[in-house]
């Protein structure tokens, strides 16, 4: 084999001689990649910059628009207290969606264990300690329901938890009576059901135990996904399941638990939203479900699954806070700001395309 000649383009031709004397000549292109070639490789390789990117943008643009009073240290700890609940259920959201799924039902999921909890604490007189384990164990049992009817009877994720969501708040309405626990019944009966609403002043900003709880949960379910054998698994199983599956990893297994752990997560965030508005309200946390596909999209992860991450989730969860907190103290409608979120989530679905095309 000879090479008989390189080209402007980076061209390489080599001579192939066989033994009766044919000569055929093989000629093998190699361009040099592009700026957005190169471009897409990195964003597909990191995929938290662009969020960050975007969040950094916002935080600058609204200091600029809003002046001292969005950049206040009491302004920046309230968006983190006010996406504490879309950070949990985010959490919950993106373990299914690197798998190359959706859970529509972490929502209703969240609220059922927040009524359990409360009703059983509250109104049974049911030690509060074992009232939230058995919330929690709710939870886990919401999960597992979704996971076995993905795993066992192979329906699609988005038909299983669409009707999940709709039996689970019917529930959750039936066992509650749709009455809500007042704030001052739980704080008499139940005070550690509020534990996670309450403040903590840090160099004059205020935080609640539940932002620390949900950056503990964060870096967490991180270390899970970067650190163990679980977390690879479970991006090999969202990026090619017949792959994965033909190299020895159970891939019904890794998604049963999957599901079993969102669902648990779901109900941690139950918890933390009980500590959040105080009551238990079997109407709160209803836009829960959409929330958590905006904190992961807008995150960067895959809705197509194997890519995606925590950080991403944690990062879009707080560009929604930054956003809908400066639109409001802009003055601008809250229409409007359901607007804007509504562009974030169509722009970074339509990057996400783009970036997906490095594979192709």
């Amino acid at each position: 084999m000879t090479e008989i000649g390189t080209g402007p383009q980076g061209a390489q031709a080599f001579e192939l001689s066989s033994k009766d004397g044919d000569t055929r000549v093989a000629e093998f292109e190699v361009r040099a990649r592009s700026l957005p070639r190169k471009l897409q490789h990195y964003l597909h390789a990191n995929p938290t910059v662009v969020p960050a990117i975007v969040l950094l943008i916002g935080v600058v643009a609204f200091s600029l628009v809003v002046g001292g009073r969005f950049l206040s240290m009491f302004n920046m700890s309230l968006i983190i207290q006010q996406v504490t609940i879309i950070g949990v259920i985010g959490v919950a959201q993106t373990l299914i969606v690197i798998t190359a799924g959706i859970d529509l039902s972490v929502g209703a999921t969240m609220v059922l264990c927040s009524v359990i909890m409360g009703k059983l604490a509250v109104m049974m007189g049911v030690p509060a300690p074992l009232a939230l384990g058995i919330g929690l164990a709710v939870g886990a049992l919401c999960g597992a329901m979704n996971g076995l009817l993905v795993t066992g009877f192979k329906l699609p994720p988005f038909i299983v938890t669409l009707g999940t969501w709709s039996i689970f708040f019917a529930l959750n309405l039936w066992y509650s009576a749709s009455q809500t626990i007042r704030s001052q019944d739980v704080a008499k009966a139940a005070p550690l059901l509020q534990w996670l609403g309450r403040p903590v002043d840090v160099l004059g900003a205020r935080f609640t135990y539940g932002s620390f709880f949900m950056l503990g949960l964060v870096a967490l379910i991180w270390y899970v996904l970067n650190r163990t054998a679980f977390g690879r698994h479970l991006y090999a199983v969202g990026d090619d399941p017949d792959a994965a599956r033909l190299t020895g990893i159970r891939t019904d297994r890794i998604l049963f638990s999957v599901y079993v752990l969102a669902g648990l997560i779901s109900a941690l965030g139950g918890w933390a939203l009980i500590g959040r508005i105080g009551s238990v309200s079997p109407q709160a946390g209803q836009t829960a479900n959409l929330d958590s596909i905006t904190a992961v999209v807008v995150g960067g992860a895959s809705l197509f699954g194997g890519r995606g991450s925590i950080i991403g989730t944690l990062i879009g969860a707080l560009i929604v806070g930054v956003f809908r907190n400066g639109l409001a103290l802009s003055g601008v409608d809250v229409l409007w700001q359901e607007f804007t979120v509504g562009w974030l989530i169509i722009i970074a679905v339509a990057l996400d395309q783009w970036i997906r095309k490095v594979s192709a």
